[in-house]
């Protein structure tokens, strides 16, 4: 069994948000392959899918970004996982908009949800893919105020070619196949 949890903040106000990326993520996917993440369960959104012949749920946790390892580690707790059946998809900001880059384990780096989830899953040890977000051109925008604002309409419309590149590695995952940084 395996967890796949994407990272963002639940309600309206926040679709379409750079902090949302997780989220957006795991929307694309339930659209291309015809699935729903509606199950309330654990403090999280879940939908599950077998892939092959493995279980495989998918995860938004509902209890804002910053908190996001509570809902992870009861399910972890309840499904009695290891840290490595848990893949996080989150946004980043220190990577440039549309990089994608995935990680077997190592420090959460700046993003809070991931700090949160390595405290309360003891440890770094946690699969995650990194879709970059960038930094605001303008340096004077306070981060969470960037990271809170919508997608520009040019932005929504390349962040699927992020997505595929994510889904792509994603699969690799699954697959337990060694997943090479792309340039």
């Amino acid at each position: 069994m395996k967890l796949v949890v994407g990272l963002g903040n639940p309600g309206k106000e926040y679709e379409r948000t750079r902090h949302n990326t997780g989220f957006m993520f795991l929307e694309y996917l339930e659209e291309k392959y015809n699935f729903k993440i509606d199950k309330m369960d654990k403090n999280a959104l879940i939908g599950t899918v077998n892939i092959g012949k493995e279980k495989v749920i998918f995860v938004k946790p509902q209890t804002f970004m910053n908190l996001s390892g509570e809902a992870v580690q009861r399910l972890k707790a309840f499904y009695k996982l290891e840290n490595s059946d848990i893949i996080i998809i989150y946004d980043d900001i220190d990577l440039e908009f549309g990089k994608v880059r995935y990680r077997e384990s190592g420090s959460a780096g700046t993003h809070n949800g991931m700090k949160n989830i390595v405290s309360l899953c003891s440890g770094e040890n946690i699969p995650r893919i990194r879709i970059g977000i960038g930094k605001p051109e303008n340096k004077s925008i306070p981060l969470v105020d960037y990271v809170l604002s919508k997608f520009s309409k040019d932005q929504l419309e390349k962040i699927n070619d992020s997505f595929a590149i994510a889904e792509d590695m994603l699969n690799k995952y699954f697959n337990k196949q060694i997943i090479a940084p792309r340039k």
